[in-house]
């Protein structure tokens, strides 16, 4: 006997797709805290440089749960580096100065792009392709960054 429950063939790619594009955002983000850890000079280094670090380690965990997500819908998560700059919805910048506070913006604009994104998407996976796990996770996720942008925004304060 064949299954109803599982999404409809084009919504799991569709789904899968969109996943695709923030396992993309999410690398560049890692990349661009992990820098941020790596190259920080200033004053405030010890205090930003463990902040850094545990977001860092924090979306390490985010992308190996987007990947499995993806795998988990029988679709493949490979990706090189070159299509992850293809798809992405983030900019890579080299900043001039090793600034805490110039990372802290870059990286908050980031996490603000990636919410977005997956505010647009958890409505999405609901409603036009119905696929409520999937918007549940990407709500997951949502909370997760707008959690590290949080801690961001007080080192702005």
């Amino acid at each position: 006997m064949e299954s109803n429950i599982e999404v409809v063939a084009e919504n799991s790619q569709a789904v899968a797709t969109e996943l695709l594009k923030l396992l993309a955002d999410e690398h560049v983000l890692y990349t661009k805290t992990r820098n941020a850890y790596w190259n920080l000079e200033d004053a405030h280094f010890y205090e930003r440089e463990k902040l850094f670090d545990d977001q860092a380690n924090q979306l390490i965990g985010i992308i190996d749960s987007v990947a499995k997500r993806i795998r988990f819908m029988e679709h493949y998560a490979y990706a090189s580096l070159k299509s992850f700059l293809e798809i992405t919805h983030l900019t890579e910048v080299s900043p001039d100065q090793n600034d805490s506070l110039i990372y802290i913006n870059e990286l908050l604009s980031d996490h603000d792009s990636i919410i977005i994104h997956c505010k647009e998407n958890a409505h999405r996976f609901a409603s036009e392709f119905k696929d409520t796990p999937a918007a549940n996770f990407i709500t997951d996720l949502l909370e997760k960054h707008e959690d590290m942008a949080r801690l961001l925004r007080s080192h702005l304060k």
